[in-house]
């Protein structure tokens, strides 16, 4: 196209030079017809036919600019009476015959628009950039587009290219300073992240929904990623709160619903957790990480329904091990055996000791904790090789039994 473009001059000079070189006018008339100049096309075609009848091609070329001139006045028609998908139907056919018009691809690009496909009026304004030697409107309409659909690099990419032909143009310039500005909030967020500095993160994010607060698209992420970071700072009523609202706003994201589902877990919600895991596998199936978060939040649950050392203790899944150790004594000190004397109570705070030590145990232990985090009761005898010695006091005696079996008293030691 550039090249056709650029011999334009020289054909007119060789056509003034020799006004009966019936080549160069043909040539000429062909490219003013892609163009779409209908009117100096068919002045070149017409006298070309005035001075060879028989020239099929120019009849030809003559019969096509006269069906592209009666589409355009259809195209317009049909825009002008707010039937877009018509119109678009008309310049299908019109650009087929003149791809090198600017104006047929920016009228049809406008009708995608108003018909809410923002993508394909992308795909028909780029090549006009090429198009126009000075299309300052169409990258203003693409970053534009783009900024709209959450793309804010390649937004700004077009910005800048507008601001390329005309640093002072006011209205590229102001949406530059915009875009800039939100695109620099999301990179330093996404970097923080990175970086887990999961605070930082959310204040940035909490500026990008000030900075933008009008486009959907910026406000859902940014509620999506605060939702993440909650999650990972161990937040957990914060993130579902905040997870769930994101979920509201975007029901179909996948990575929402991964997110909150881990933040059930860390509320010990492991029913909902299951539920969001599922449904996050119903829009990423592909995902591994969402598979092995089902799988993970399936076997908390059935070992909820068995023994939950968080609930034994009454301690959040984030606790750490001074707050455990803290939780320990406590409950040890309520539920030793010798402040019991009916046999039936001294028999249920020795069931209930076992259990507040068996959680001790396995909580503060890293190694423990981290495969019960991941849905295995170590002290379970059926995920131990040799199979155990039953359910229950986690060490190889029990404190409570003599050598003989027979039961006696001792002073506990707190540790």
């Amino acid at each position: 196209m550039g090249k056709s473009k650029s011999a334009l001059p020289d054909l007119t000079k060789a056509i003034q030079l020799k006004p009966d070189f019936l080549a160069a006018r043909l040539q000429r008339g062909n490219i003013l017809l892609k163009q779409g100049n209908t009117q100096e096309a068919r002045e070149d075609f017409e006298s070309v036919v005035q001075r060879s009848s028989e020239h099929k091609e120019a009849q030809d070329q003559l019969m096509r600019t006269n069906e592209l001139e009666e589409l355009q006045e259809e195209a317009h028609a049909a825009y002008h009476q707010g039937d877009y998908s018509a119109t678009i139907s008309v310049l299908e056919r019109v650009i087929e015959i003149s791809p090198w018009d600017p104006e047929s691809r920016e009228l049809r690009a406008e009708c995608y628009i108003r018909m809410g496909d923002p993508q394909k009026a992308i795909q028909d304004l780029t090549p006009t950039t090429r198009l126009r030697n000075d299309n300052r409107a169409a990258f203003l309409k693409l970053s534009l587009l783009h900024y709209s659909l959450g793309e804010h690099h390649e937004s700004l990419n077009h910005i800048r290219e507008c601001l390329k032909l005309d640093q002072d143009d006011k209205e590229c310039f102001s949406h530059y300073k915009q875009v800039k500005k939100l695109s620099k909030q999301l990179d330093s967020a996404e970097e923080l992240i990175q970086e887990e500095s999961y605070q930082g993160a959310i204040d940035k994010y909490e500026s990008v929904m000030k900075t933008e607060p009008s486009v959907p698209h910026y406000t859902n992420l940014a509620k999506e990623r605060i939702c993440f970071c909650l999650v990972k700072l161990k937040m957990a009523h914060e993130a579902i709160d905040v997870c769930s609202e994101a979920h509201q706003r975007d029901p179909r994201n996948a990575n929402v619903l991964r997110d909150r589902a881990e933040a059930y877990i860390l509320n010990q919600e492991y029913e909902k957790a299951v539920e969001d895991y599922h449904e996050a596998k119903e829009f990423d199936s592909e995902s591994n990480e969402i598979k092995e978060g089902l799988e993970r939040a399936q076997k908390l649950l059935k070992l909820s329904r068995k023994r939950d050392y968080y609930k034994i203790l009454g301690v959040g899944r984030n606790a750490n091990k001074q707050e455990i150790i803290k939780a320990y004594r406590k409950l040890a000190q309520q539920w030793h055996p010798d402040n019991f004397q009916l046999e039936a109570e001294k028999k249920e705070a020795e069931k209930k000791f076992i259990d507040i030590a068996s959680a001790k145990e396995v909580l503060t232990d890293p190694e423990m904790r981290q495969k019960f985090d991941a849905g295995e009761d170590p002290l379970d005898p059926e995920n131990q090789q040799g199979g155990g010695q039953g359910r229950g006091w986690p060490f190889p005696f029990n404190p409570f039994e003599s050598g003989n079996g027979n039961s006696f008293h001792f002073k506990f030691q707190y540790n």
